[in-house]
């Protein structure tokens, strides 16, 4: 019986796996790309959709923790690429994001109307030859350390998703995305936002190509 539910368990994992993350890369990357020097990368969109019997929290600190898992989200892919650009070699360079967040408050977009700008304009108003953006839908705060043990009733109730992100590329003339990386969030993705970005970067980053050839 052990035996059964332990390859149920994995079949099943390897299906969710596969389900789980989708790359997409733009065929004309590389032509688009090839003259970028400097790349922003934007707070997330942030959608928390936190259990119904939860009222700890007002509609007010609600807005106020997703603003701040976005910007959670904008750090920690700063963190990755930041240690990344250290160990190989990369042919750009990312704004720092304390100039991008101020630039975007002087400009008076915020992470709520962000969605309404074309990628094209958010280039110009930051300067930069394309952006990093997205978005988070989660039913937990993300930022704060989680429960990553493995609970079968939970799995088998398929509940043990915590939502969903999506990290896009875009260029700065046409706006045209370049890359897309979409994974679902789950016990097994990591304890937090940092930690979920590095691990599913490692895997995104194999169709990031803005290695230098050597």
């Amino acid at each position: 019986m052990k035996k059964v539910l332990f390859i149920f368990i994995l079949f099943f994992g390897i299906q969710q796996s596969n389900a789980q993350k989708k790359i997409y890369i733009s065929d004309s990357f590389e032509e688009i790309s090839k003259d970028h020097k400097i790349i922003a990368i934007l707070p997330f969109q942030t959608t928390l959709k936190l259990k119904s019997d939860d009222n700890s929290y007002s509609k007010t600190q609600i807005k106020e923790l997703e603003q701040r898992e976005g910007v959670a989200v904008q750090e920690a892919l700063e963190s990755y690429f930041l240690n990344r650009k250290r160990k190989k070699k990369l042919k750009i360079e990312f704004q720092d994001i304390n100039t991008t967040n101020r630039m975007l408050a002087k400009a008076g977009i915020t992470a709520e109307d962000m969605d309404i700008y074309a990628p094209q304009e958010l280039c110009k108003v930051l300067k930069v030859d394309a952006i990093i953006n997205g978005s988070l839908t989660s039913r937990i705060v993300l930022s704060k350390d989680v429960d990553t043990s493995f609970n079968l009733i939970t799995f088998l109730k398929g509940k043990s998703d915590y939502g969903k992100i999506i990290i896009k590329l875009s260029t700065k003339n046409t706006g045209k995305l370049l890359w897309r990386y979409e994974k679902t969030i789950n016990r097994k993705s990591g304890k937090n936002t940092k930690n979920i970005i590095n691990r599913m970067m490692r895997i995104a980053s194999r169709k990031f190509p803005y290695e230098e050839k050597k």
